[in-house]
């Protein structure tokens, strides 16, 4: 999901690039889970002939600013991008489309030309963004529901310390919690904390003074320094964890040390335990979740192994009896004590149905039939 960083990418592209032009020509999608709460044609009617001029962030949403209302909104989602013809623009690899190769994308979900020639489209490949229309986007959901930008209007150190003593929420799900702090994304959230050294899992009001000091630095210099280099991962330093957490377990390392991933508030975190330690009360509680998830695997291990066994000593000496080792359902003996019923005549002799009691009828037809044959 596109976070603080490649949100503000696209709003200093937009700023350098469209600001102060006209918009000429305008194409919205015919995509109503995308392009919401507007008529595609209704946004392209109250976007033409006006002129740009600002482009806006808050958060992981970005708006533009018209000369009059009003604006479009984006909120970007899993997948959301802004992409300007001729420029580089750097993206979310997860947003990646190839507008070299079809301009406009075919994901294009709003295109828009400027006064000068100048284009540029917001694409999304998985559908989860929203384009909206708005008079006022700060004034309205999800905007006016979000706390702080991590980036623009930064928690002072005390107040970020003493807001942190009254949650008792893991550290991690906080973070993420756009109304709380906005801009933080999952990706970033690992990072913080891998530089900070806090484990994802420890409760926000469990962590020292010394801790929540450090969280705060790291927070401001992975934010300023990836919006430094325009969110190009390739240019982020190679001591981050970034680079290993998509890798697969066992196989993601940082500065030689063993990445390890747990869920969090339904989010797979990255983190290195051996510098991300939990601390009291959640490491005894951790441990007391890991033993018992230990006994429940060791048992489900002795239930399959008593399933094992019991196998052969059900059909293993029978089926040599009776098939050679292929054991099928007709090839087992019957009970001791209990005969087989005799087969009843096929349907082709005129056996009605298949069920019991038509067997029963049509052996006593043909057991009654038999002593007159003798007779003739």
């Amino acid at each position: 999901m596109p976070e603080l960083p490649e949100v503000e990418a696209a709003r200093l592209a937009l700023e350098e690039h469209c600001v102060g032009k006209r918009i000429v020509r305008c194409s919205a999608a015919e995509d109503t889970k995308v392009i919401d709460g507007v008529a595609p044609s209704r946004l392209e009617a109250a976007l033409v002939g006006r002129t740009i001029a600002a482009a806006r962030r808050k958060g992981k949403n970005l708006w533009l600013v018209l000369d009059s209302p009003p604006s479009p909104s984006f909120q970007f989602g899993m997948a959301g991008a802004i992409y300007i013809k001729g420029v580089e623009l750097s993206k979310y690899k997860r947003s990646a489309v190839s507008p070299t190769e079809e301009w406009p994308s075919k994901y294009s979900k709003l295109f828009v030309e400027l006064d000068d020639g100048l284009e540029f489209s917001f694409t999304d490949k998985r559908r989860f963004a929203k384009i909206r229309l708005l008079d006022n986007p700060e004034a309205v959901p999800p905007i006016s529901e979000l706390g702080p930008d991590a980036l623009c209007e930064p928690m002072q150190l005390d107040d970020f310390v003493q807001s942190f003593g009254r949650k008792n929420a893991p550290i991690k799900s906080l973070l993420l919690d756009q109304s709380f702090m906005s801009g933080i994304g999952n990706w970033m959230a690992d990072e913080v904390l891998y530089q900070a050294r806090i484990h994802p899992m420890q409760t926000s009001s469990k962590i020292s003074k010394e801790k929540c000091k450090a969280l705060h630095r790291c927070i401001k210099e992975v934010i300023e320094k990836s919006v430094e280099v325009g969110a190009d991962s390739n240019e982020f330093p190679e001591n981050w964890i970034f680079h290993s957490r998509e890798k697969k377990p066992g196989k993601a390392f940082v500065d030689g040390k063993k990445i390890d991933f747990v869920t969090v508030g339904g989010r797979t975190s990255a983190y290195v335990p051996e510098l991300q330690i939990l601390d009291g009360a959640d490491a005894a509680a951790a441990n007391r979740s890991k033993k018992g998830r230990d006994k429940a695997e060791e048992n489900v291990g002795k239930t399959s192994k008593k399933g094992q066994k019991a196998a052969p000593k059900e059909g293993g000496k029978t089926a040599q009896k009776t098939s050679g080792g292929d054991e099928d359902e007709e090839a087992k003996p019957a009970k001791r004590g209990r005969k087989r019923p005799a087969k009843g005549p096929s349907k082709k002799e005129g056996c009605p149905s298949d069920n019991e009691d038509s067997l029963g009828k049509e052996e006593t037809v043909v057991a009654a039939k038999r002593p007159q044959r003798k007779k003739r």
